[in-house]
């Protein structure tokens, strides 16, 4: 079923050098746009590199992943899951220069509240920016809802997320089911989590399926509980005589545990000078040619410009 999933299709890519090139050159067209467009200041100076757009994503990522565990009702993991999907897929051909991550972040955690089915109404939802006023979360419903098509198109409408969570569960089960010689598969859930949770916030869901990072994370909970599960792998899943599946599987898991070893969220001071270049660049720099309209253009309801101005800012604060 995955494999002939969009997500299995089109998301997932041969090697983190073919991502990291897509978010290169999205950085890069950005930066050519505005050079080319003859726009009064603005310099190569002024503009973010690829390195500090990922400061910046990776903070803004974390900010989401923030507010989604402090929602109210409890938001479901596999709602998470695919709002952090969203946003790594929205940025692999976009720029945060172009469009601002802390409004982005909060469209992907909206929309995929309602593709998963997590049924809260738009209200509740900016109910949860604890720390704006009725009148913010107001505004901040108005953004969100303009920016939903954008995110929807730029996403190829390619909506449903298949999470490693259902078949970790999965996992547990058949090793209650066929694997007896494992005493107690629920003690392996604890670590299994974390792994999934940490792997979440790497390009891991870029670069592998679903089950695969299931199965290193099961296998990962069992090594580190000092357990052997080569004959559920032999036995139960197949592979005694697949010498080359294997092989490739445990290639995948080393390459898995490689990005969650090397994520490191970044310094305060990395994302303090990083974010004022990127507050400068949407105060100076935004184009009013992309506003975008809603409803009749003569009947004056004009939806304010996709990028985030002074007039209208909010601030991280306001998230949680």
């Amino acid at each position: 079923m995955f494999h002939k999933s969009s997500q299995g299709k089109y998301w997932i890519f041969a090697s983190e050098d073919d991502v990291e090139q897509k978010r290169y050159k999205a950085n890069q067209n950005f930066r050519n746009k505005m050079l080319e467009g003859g726009k009064p200041g603005v310099s190569e100076s002024k503009l973010l590199e690829r390195h500090e757009e990922e400061v910046l994503i990776r903070h803004y990522e974390k900010r989401m992943v923030d507010f989604c565990n402090a929602f109210k009702p409890v938001m479901p993991k596999s709602v998470v899951g695919t709002a952090i999907m969203y946003f790594r897929r929205f940025y692999l051909n976009n720029s945060i220069m172009e469009y601002h991550p802390r409004i982005i972040m909060l469209t992907c955690a909206y929309l995929s509240c309602k593709v998963d089915e997590f049924n809260v109404s738009s209200t509740q939802f900016v109910g949860n920016l604890l720390q704006e006023t009725p009148a913010g979360q107001e505004r901040v419903l108005e953004q969100i809802l303009e920016f939903e098509l954008l995110l929807i198109q730029q996403l190829n409408f390619h909506l449903v997320v298949h999470n490693p969570y259902r078949p970790m569960e999965g996992l547990l089960i058949d090793l209650k089911t066929r694997y007896p010689t494992l005493e107690n598969p629920e003690s392996l859930r604890k670590s299994a989590d974390d792994f999934l949770t940490q792997a979440a916030m790497t390009d891991a869901g870029l670069l592998f399926a679903p089950s695969q990072i299931a199965l290193t994370a099961i296998l990962n909970s069992a090594s580190r509980a000092g357990l052997s599960m080569e004959s559920y792998l032999n036995e139960c899943l197949g592979l005694k005589d697949d010498k080359e599946t294997l092989s490739k599987m445990y290639d995948s898991m080393r390459r898995m545990k490689t990005l969650l070893k090397k994520y490191e969220l970044p310094k305060p001071e990395e994302v303090n000078a990083s974010k004022k270049k990127l507050e400068r660049i949407h105060a100076e720099f935004s184009s009013s040619s992309n506003k975008r309209k809603r409803g009749c253009e003569g009947d004056g309801h004009v939806a304010k410009e996709p990028r985030l101005t002074e007039d209208e800012e909010w601030t991280d604060e306001d998230l949680i």
